[in-house]
């Protein structure tokens, strides 16, 4: 298995060229929200690990609102965020693409702090990294190379089927497994279709997966003495603060709203990035490192396999900590419309939504952390669309194609190469065709 990962480079913008960069990002498209694979800046296209790419510049439109608490508005940079997720090591990656696109990427991040005509590019994105609190991966060790041959072979399949529909009438799922599997082994021998093996999972991961499986839990239960001791009075100090957190969610202007739309809907996957501040305080601090520890674990070691919890339309996500720990950003690629995707949040996995996102400023109140919140539909999505930000550049591998797509294609592939399934088992096989 070759496991994801990702990358992020984030870098304060040069006030003056502000303009400049976000000229030179849009030649990166050939409209709103559609890129041009194939860019003389950035050729994704060639990227051949690269499953999502954006850049995004962090315009963080709420600063004001750390008002409510009683606190000056602070000033902080302006960033460009470059990230993307990847099959292998994310600073291999940056290598790749510091190779194969230096000139593009000296032309943008020139409008960023920190480069010159001579800084060694690649060791200053690697210097410029923002690491993620928590992440998830949709399915860990599927490839961009495995997604795209499995995508080839469904639509190999499928014409075969419709091509020979007639021969193929009343055989039996195990037969027509036995045709398609001739057909496809005569396909792949004559190299009309390609289908790659699993390669093995680097040890030094399968390591660091296991230290890190083990190595959480054993930590709580060391800490767990402490953790009694201060869970009675952490709990009071957080829920005192729950009954008098200020909301903040107005509707957004109808301009803003529309220049969100228009970078909406334009495959049948899209782009998120929403940031905020967090609420002052230890408390809040505390709690917030602590859920989003928990969803990180959660998402490294139980949901691997195409659900995070009850939610299948997520390809990849993170939450990343800026300025001191003061404000988040959250990054993440999802199918269907952004009104479906706050839907699959408040209906499946409400409990969870509201304790990650009650500790930023401004979210609809919550009880216990996991009750009320986003129960208020609409105060929940006026405030998510408030901290959503435009997404300036956005790249993925394997257009047209959704999650669940992936999921049914690495099923059929499977249903394939298999020489041991029941006929229960082959029936469902055959129903995915």
């Amino acid at each position: 298995m070759n496991p994801q990962s990702s990358f992020m480079v984030l870098a304060p913008i040069i006030p003056e060229r502000e303009s400049a960069l976000r000229d030179l990002l849009a030649t990166m498209n050939v409209a709103p929200g559609r890129v041009n694979a194939d860019n003389t800046l950035i050729p994704f296209s060639r990227c051949e690990t690269l499953h999502f790419a954006r850049f995004v510049i962090l315009d963080d439109n709420t600063l004001e609102d750390v008002a409510a608490y009683g606190l000056a508005k602070q000033t902080y940079p302006l960033y460009l965020a470059f990230l993307g997720d990847v099959d292998g090591e994310g600073d291999h990656f940056l290598e790749e693409i510091g190779r194969l696109a230096e000139n593009g990427l000296r032309e943008i991040f020139s409008c960023c702090e920190g480069v010159s005509p001579d800084t060694d590019l690649i060791q200053w994105m690697k210097s410029y990294r923002a690491p993620a609190v928590a992440s998830y991966v949709n399915w860990q060790g599927r490839t961009v190379g495995r997604v795209r041959e499995e995508a080839a072979l469904r639509n190999l399949l499928g014409d075969y089927l419709q091509d020979h529909a007639t021969e193929l009438t009343g055989r039996t799922p195990r037969e027509i497994q036995a045709t398609l599997k001739r057909f496809v082994n005569n396909e792949t021998a004559s190299g009309r279709i390609r289908l790659t093996a699993e390669d093995s999972t680097p040890l030094d991961w399968r390591l660091r997966d296991l230290l890190h499986l083990v190595g959480v839990p054993l930590l709580f239960i060391l800490a767990s003495p402490l953790i009694i001791v201060a869970a009675p009075l952490f709990v009071t100090r957080l829920r005192n603060q729950e009954r008098t957190d200020p909301e903040l969610c107005e509707r957004v202007d109808d301009q803003w709203s529309d220049q969100l739309a228009s970078l909406e809907d334009h495959d049948v996957t899209n782009q998120f990035t929403a940031m905020g501040s967090l609420k002052p305080g230890f408390v809040r601090l505390c709690t917030t490192i602590l859920v989003l520890s928990l969803v990180d674990y959660a998402a490294r070691h139980v949901f691997t396999r195409g659900r995070l919890a009850r939610i299948r339309t997520i390809h990849f996500a993170r939450w990343v900590f800026l300025d001191g720990r003061r404000r988040m950003v959250f990054f993440s690629n999802y199918d269907g419309t952004v009104e479906s995707y706050m839907d699959d949040f408040i209906n499946k996995t409400g409990f969870g939504l509201n304790a990650v996102f009650t500790n930023g400023i401004g979210y609809p109140r919550t009880s216990w952390l996991v009750l009320g919140g986003c129960e208020d539909e609409r105060k929940y999505k006026d405030f998510l669309r408030r901290h959503t930000l435009p997404t300036q550049v956005w790249y993925k591998a394997y257009p047209g194609l959704t999650a669940i797509d992936l999921e049914r294609n690495g099923r059929i592939r499977k249903g394939l190469e298999s020489s041991s399934m029941s006929d229960k088992d082959l029936r469902e096989w055959a129903a995915l065709l």
